[in-house]
């Protein structure tokens, strides 16, 4: 968000607070003091008091008695499930994701993008062992993920290099590519074969190949990947058995799309 839009008089900052406690809390923050709260999110304590008593209020959060520490209650939920229930795409793909995963027995996912980021917005797992779950909600960032690049193969190039000029290149494995010119030029090289890979760039490991999702005017709009742990895949299968099946899923996804 621009500093315009902030600035705004139609702006609601209390509204921005409130939502950022909820985003405070994760996997590192499962339970926090008012104190660490009001840390976290940058604000004063009375106003995180306030805040965090309205949203215990509402029931979005909860109290121990016994630590007075607060953390998520389950009904916060209500609001990431009133989004996929409404996501007409996301019913348009489960079909043939749930196809695609039993074709490869591998996990396959849909992600949205939100920023610079991408959001696991349905998921269908593999029966075998996975090294990692990505929840519904989780997100991983577009730069080094097959999903990521296969997304912004469906941008124009000034909107690909303006995402990434606005991504924390960070190294998360030793094959992380991190020069903006060379990951923009695995997203033109995607766009032309149609599909994207990630050899062990994101999550050591994992092998992936992904495709995109796009609208009716061409743009994408999300992506289709699917992992393959090094365990049970080399680099030309990917390529050869499960890249055919991540374009032939993402273009059914795209034809459903475009009949609506």
């Amino acid at each position: 968000m621009d500093d315009e839009s902030r600035n705004a008089p139609m702006f609601n900052q209390s509204v921005e607070k409130g939502l950022a406690i909820l985003a405070a809390f994760g996997s590192r923050n499962r339970r926090m003091s008012l104190s660490q709260i009001a840390d976290t999110v940058g604000i004063t304590r009375s106003s995180a008091q306030r805040i965090v008593f309205t949203l215990e209020t509402l029931g979005y959060v909860t109290k121990d008695p016994h630590t007075r520490r607060y953390e998520l209650a389950n009904k916060v939920m209500e609001i990431g499930c009133n989004y996929l229930e409404a996501n007409a795409l996301i019913d348009s793909a489960n079909p043939f994701l749930s196809a695609f995963n039993s074709n490869c027995d591998e996990t396959v996912s849909l992600t949205e993008p939100c920023g610079t980021t991408m959001t696991y917005v349905a998921s269908f797992t593999s029966r075998k062992h996975i090294v990692a779950h990505m929840a519904i909600g989780s997100r991983m960032p577009m730069y080094c993920t097959a999903a990521g690049r296969a997304y912004l193969s469906g941008l124009p190039e000034d909107e690909i290099r303006a995402l990434l000029a606005e991504s924390d290149l960070t190294p998360l494995t030793p094959h992380t590519l991190l020069d903006i010119d060379a990951i923009t030029a695995s997203v033109l090289e995607a766009r032309a074969r149609g599909y994207s890979t990630n050899f062990e760039e994101y999550y050591l490991g994992h092998l992936n190949v992904g495709a995109p999702v796009l609208n009716n005017s061409g743009r994408a709009i999300a992506a289709v990947h699917v992992v393959a742990p090094s365990s049970r895949w080399t680099r030309d299968d990917v390529i050869g058995r499960l890249a055919p099946m991540v374009l032939e899923c993402a273009q059914s996804i795209t034809n459903a799309v475009r009949a609506h």
